[in-house]
């Protein structure tokens, strides 16, 4: 689909945080084949500045996650939406695309939405795991949504919006048959095992709950298994730095592990076990056909809010997908250094286990490989007619 316009057509896109990013990035670049000329604006990290956006204010300051945390950071990112209401009013986009981040970008969709502006929203907020009644102010500030996974829109259809299911880019993105061997030989890595991916989060406030705790993991697997060498991939400097101060405090005498930044995408796909941190990074994961246990910790109040709110048996989003507990999750006060390190020195000892669980995130991969870039494309492009 091909709207013609007689000037640049301008979008608007704010993403919060990385996995955001990245979807962000993937959009621009689909609008940018249809339509070369067009300007972009908002809010994004990295990969969307690469591909083409104006950011108007830094992502991670955005990037808050819990409940609790968010409080202690309310006033800035509620002067940010104020600001960037305001500086797409004077624009005044074609398109406004609210990419995840639903606490934010509802907001933001629904003042827009008031003045004219065709506002879609990409990711489906978690409506089906927690805070059903949120679907009502979806539907009021949004023209469109944009779903990732096959169960999604079924939650709103009798609300009056009919959502698109557009797929995942992470499935269009990596390869269906990754090779491990391969991606192990370009990466220089030894062929010694086991080889252990550590994914403690994007977030700074991510790696202060969880890079100690990942450290004294592996310090316990390495007594166990002396051989296993850990990669563990950072995407900022801010993390990388954390958790190289964490190392230099509780990492043992010749712990081998080899910080990389960036390459989180290499690291899984050559790796025979992962520890993840729930949220994408887990279907990530799964994607790249890695055997993992899934862990996360937040403040006890946070904890206690997420518990009070949730419907859903599982939090990891392989085992929500396949519908049933493939992957062990570990949360909370669950999330100890015996615990973990035990759940992954038994899975490298089971590798039956390990096979079976790929051959689960295969299945995964192929329900929701859907070229959801151009997809997600057509569905913005489908807004265009809307704005008044």
């Amino acid at each position: 689909m091909v709207f013609v316009s007689d000037r640049p057509l301008k979008f608007a896109l704010v993403a919060g945080e990385a996995s955001g990013d990245v979807l962000g990035a993937s959009l621009i670049q689909a609008l940018k084949h249809r339509y070369p000329d067009a300007e972009f604006m908002g809010i994004g990290g990295p990969k969307m500045i690469a591909a083409g956006l104006r950011s108007e204010y830094e992502q991670e300051k955005l990037a808050v996650r819990g409940a609790a945390e968010v409080l202690s950071h309310l006033p800035e990112i509620l002067s940010i939406r104020r600001g960037i209401i305001s500086r797409l009013k004077a624009w005044r986009p074609n398109v406004f695309i609210g990419i995840d981040a639903p606490d934010f970008n509802l907001t933001v969709e629904r003042k827009l939405k008031a003045t004219g502006i065709p506002t879609v929203h990409y990711v489906s907020p978690t409506v089906w795991a927690w805070r059903r009644g949120r679907t009502k102010k979806i539907v009021a500030a949004v023209n469109q949504l944009l779903c990732l996974f096959p169960f999604e829109p079924a939650c709103y259809t009798d609300k009056g919006l009919h959502p698109v299911f557009v797929g995942h880019p992470l499935a269009d993105e990596i390869d269906i048959n990754p090779d491990r061997g391969l991606v192990r030989q370009s990466l220089k890595l030894p062929e010694a095992s086991p080889l252990i991916t550590l994914m403690p989060g994007s977030r700074q406030s991510e790696l202060a709950f969880h890079a100690e705790l990942f450290i004294d993991t592996v310090n316990r697997i390495a007594a166990e298994l002396p051989d296993a060498l850990f990669l563990v991939p950072l995407a900022t400097p801010e993390t990388r730095q954390l958790f190289e101060t964490a190392l230099r405090q509780f990492a043992q005498p010749g712990l081998k592990v080899k910080i990389l930044f960036g390459h989180a995408r290499e690291a899984l796909a050559a790796s025979d076990l992962a520890l993840v941190c729930s949220g994408t990074a887990t279907l990530e994961a799964a994607l790249l056909r890695c055997p993992m246990v899934i862990t996360y910790k937040v403040t006890a109040i946070s904890a206690w809010i997420y518990r009070k709110m949730r419907y859903l048996t599982w939090v990891g989003l392989p085992n929500i997908l396949l519908g049933r507990l493939v992957v062990q999750e570990l949360l909370q006060e669950d999330a100890t250094p015996e615990k973990l390190s035990t759940a992954l020195i038994d899975l490298w000892r089971q590798p039956n286990r390990r096979k079976e669980m790929e051959a689960s995130f295969a299945a995964i991969h192929t329900k929701l490989r859907q070229n959801s870039a151009e997809r997600a494309a057509d569905a913005v492009v489908a807004c265009l007619k809307l704005q008044a």
